[in-house]
């Protein structure tokens, strides 16, 4: 996935796989954005308008 195809997305389909990628693959939103190659603040934007923030002691985005 790239940075448009991250744009393009459902927002709510966006948060149930970062958060699925998160919990069996990855550490940290750092290391899963330097690995699939994603802009971490486009990240953050996007669901950010559907009302999540990313908790990094959760590893995981929650409802704010």
């Amino acid at each position: 996935m790239d940075n448009e195809q991250l744009l393009q997305m459902d927002a709510a389909i966006l948060l149930s796989m970062v958060n699925m990628k998160l919990r069996d693959y990855y550490s940290s939103l750092d290391s899963y954005c330097d690995d699939a190659n994603i802009d971490i603040d486009i990240l953050i934007n996007k669901l950010d308008t559907i009302g999540y923030i990313y908790d990094p002691e959760l590893n995981k985005f929650i409802y704010k």
